[in-house]
This record gives structure tokens, C-alpha cells and sequence, in this order.
């Protein structure tokens, strides 16, 4: 009988632990980025979708890689993969890797050493053990997922890598073809593990963006949710020069204002914000002064306008037309552009495949078509066809 109830207790604790790898980072995924729309969806108009079907549209922002599911197919939860990309007409997405994210993660102090986040994570969705212990293994696991996928749908979606990338994806598009261009980054230049040379490993693993900072101090500089306003390391700025030298883009999402500031002091810079609000529109400490969003702009830099409560102060399209309205009287209507932060652990108040809801808030909010085109891809479009490798 022992032997029976022993036996019983083992098959019960290997279906429980078959139900949590199975279920547990769906349900995770479905709470931590959930859809605010009403559920009649948000009303577009005939003259908007006819517009937003003539756009050609970027986003600098998206997490989707994070979460091990299957990008190729159209997904009941999440904010993106590549139909709903296409549904919503997207050109060019940035899609960036996540590999660390500490404990009670907050927008205000963060301590690096806090436990991770990610770690248990990449545990529960059975990602490649190499993964689980470096953060460097972490960002390729996911690079390889994005390469998988180019290779199994190149009808789908095409990996951009240099300025002919950019250019054959957009021929196409014009012709007639619905690939989506993918540019990989990653969110924080903490991969690189301290060491410069694995700045080569990434850029052979198809990586052109990097962000130096994410919620916590690292090695190349200080956070905006750090530990006190620090600046750029001597490591962080051989990365900066690394990164020039083989024009890759610098991404200043979550820097800390010193970090900021030392890297715009470094001459020939042209960093871009890939995902933030304006705080004189949405006064919280997500989003940094104005008067370095203009010092960006003021370098030839593009500031992405996200699309959550917490950097919008909001959760519908008028809301992100709002804080768009607000970067353009800050930056210039040539620096603004689109940075959802899509799956990125925030709410928004559609998906990819809804969009069309957002031309119609500008069209609202008394934007002309030509500044819409700009910031819905334009702006961002140029920046890649000026800054990418030549290729």
C-alpha cells in the first residue's frame, strides 16, 4: 500500500510539475501585459485605415522574445508576434532581448545584486540551460529564436542587419510583399558580462541596438532607477566607441541623466530613446527632464513614444496621440517616432494588430498626414537608412 501511495505522490508532483512549465509563463505573460481596449475595439474610421494602410511604420520597442512562444503564429495573448505585425502594417519592428530584471523592480531605486527576475523565468519555459546562469547565453537564446524564425518563414519576416537589408525589405513592401523587417537589440548592455569582446559575439549574433542601462546600475554606466545618478564608466565608454565603430545604435532607454548627459558630450553620438514619455506631459520618474529629450533631438537622435499608462498617463490611443503631440513641441516633429515597449511587462490599449486605432487618435488630435508619417515610421526609417551598417 506504501509502495502505492508513494508511487501516487510521485505521479501527482510530476503532473503538477508538467502543468506549471506548460501553463505558468502563459498565465505570467497574460497578467503582465494585458489589452485595455473596450471590447468593441476602438472605432477607426474609413479615411484613417485608408491612411494608416499607406503608412510605411517602425516601432523601436518590443519584448516579445522574452516570452518562448511561437512568433511565426498569431498569438491569444501578448502584444505582438509576426501576423499580428503584419495585420497592423508594420514595416520595421526592433525587437529587443531581456536577459535580467530585479526583484520588486520599481521606477524610483534598484540595487543590481537584488535576486532576478528573469532567471526563474527562463527556468520555468525550459529555455537552454546555458541560459539559465548567463546573461550573456541569455541574449543568444533569444537572438537564435529570432534567427529560427527568419529562416523558417523568409516570406514572413527578414532580419535586418545592414542599410541593404533595410532597403530590400522596403523594395518589397512597395512591391507588394508583407515581410516584417526585425532589427535585433538588446535591452541593457549588461550581455556583454564586462567583457569588450563579447561586443563581437553580439554583433555576429545579429545584434545592431544596444541599451546601455535597464532598471539597475551595471557595468557600462548608472540607471535612472539605480543607485544614484551615476555617469559612464571607462568601460561603458570603450563600449560607446565600439559601438560607433561598427555603427551600431545607441539606445539611452532607462540611462540615468548623468549617463545621459556623457554621452551626448562624446562627439560624433547620435543616440536615439527608444522608449519613454514626456515628463512635462506625464510628470513621472519613468520619464527624464525635457531638456535632455531636446539635447537628444538636438544631436540628430529620435525619442519612441510609448504606449503604456506609466509613460502616457493613460490607457487609450487619444493618450498616446497626446504625449506624441507633446514630444513633437519638445523634440521637433523630426525626432519623434513610435516605441511601444510591446510586451515589455506593461499595459496598452491594443495590440499590433489594432494600430490603426492610433492614426486615427493623431488624425483626432489635429496632426497632418505628413506628421504622421513621420512619426509613425518615417522619422525612424530615415535614422536606420543614415546609421546602419552599409552592408
Amino acid at each position: 500500500m506504501l509502495r502505492k501511495i508513494l508511487i501516487a505522490l510521485l505521479a501527482l508532483t510530476i503532473l503538477a510539475a508538467a502543468a506549471f512549465f506548460v501553463f505558468a509563463p502563459g498565465f505570467l505573460e497574460r497578467n503582465l501585459n494585458p489589452v485595455t481596449a473596450p471590447p468593441e475595439g476602438w472605432p477607426v474610421s474609413a479615411e484613417a485605415q485608408a491612411l494608416h494602410d499607406r503608412l510605411v511604420i517602425g516601432d523601436w520597442h518590443a519584448d516579445a522574445l522574452l516570452w518562448d512562444r511561437d512568433l511565426l503564429a498569431r498569438g491569444t495573448r501578448g502584444h505582438t508576434d509576426i501576423p499580428r505585425l503584419a495585420e497592423g502594417n508594420v514595416a520595421v519592428q526592433v525587437y529587443t532581448t531581456v536577459t535580467k530584471s530585479p526583484r520588486g523592480q520599481n521606477y524610483s531605486q534598484n540595487s543590481a545584486e537584488a535576486p532576478d527576475n528573469i532567471t526563474p523565468l527562463f527556468i520555468g519555459q525550459l529555455r537552454p540551460i546555458r541560459s539559465w546562469t548567463s546573461l550573456k547565453q541569455r541574449a543568444l537564446v533569444q537572438a537564435e529564436a529570432l534567427q529560427r524564425y527568419a529562416r523558417t518563414a523568409p516570406d514572413q519576416l527578414r532580419l535586418i542587419l545592414t542599410r541593404a537589408d533595410l532597403d530590400a525589405v522596403l523594395a518589397d513592401r512597395a512591391a507588394g510583399g508583407r515581410a516584417v523587417g526585425i532589427l535585433l537589440g538588446s535591452e541593457g548592455a549588461h550581455p556583454l558580462e564586462g567583457n569588450l569582446a563579447n561586443l563581437d559575439t553580439l554583433y555576429d549574433a545579429g545584434f545592431r541596438l544596444l541599451g546601455l542601462t535597464h532598471f539597475f546600475d551595471n557595468r557600462i554606466g548608472g540607471s535612472l532607477h539605480g543607485q544614484g545618478d551615476q555617469g559612464l564608466t571607462a568601460f561603458g565608454r570603450q563600449v560607446v566607441d565600439e559601438m560607433m565603430a561598427r555603427d551600431m545604435i545607441i539606445d539611452l532607454a532607462h540611462a540615468s541623466p548623468q549617463l545621459i548627459r556623457d554621452v551626448l558630450a562624446i562627439d560624433g553620438t547620435r543616440p536615439i530613446l527608444s522608449h519613454t514619455g514626456i515628463r512635462s506631459h506625464c510628470d513621472t520618474p519613468r520619464n527624464i527632464d525635457d531638456t535632455l529629450i531636446r539635447q537628444i533631438a538636438a544631436k540628430g537622435g529620435l525619442i519612441g513614444i510609448g504606449y503604456w499608462s506609466d509613460v502616457v498617463c493613460g490607457q487609450t490611443p487619444a493618450d498616446i496621440a497626446g504625449a506624441i503631440w507633446a514630444a513633437i513641441a519638445v523634440a521637433g516633429e523630426d525626432h519623434v517616432s513610435l516605441g511601444s515597449d510591446y510586451d515589455g511587462s506593461v499595459d496598452a490599449p491594443f495590440d499590433v494588430a489594432g494600430l490603426a486605432a492610433l492614426t486615427q487618435a493623431l488624425l483626432d488630435a489635429g496632426l497632418t498626414e505628413a506628421q504622421i508619417a513621420k512619426v509613425m515610421g518615417g522619422n525612424m526609417l530615415r535614422y536606420l537608412s543614415e546609421m546602419l551598417p552599409q552592408g
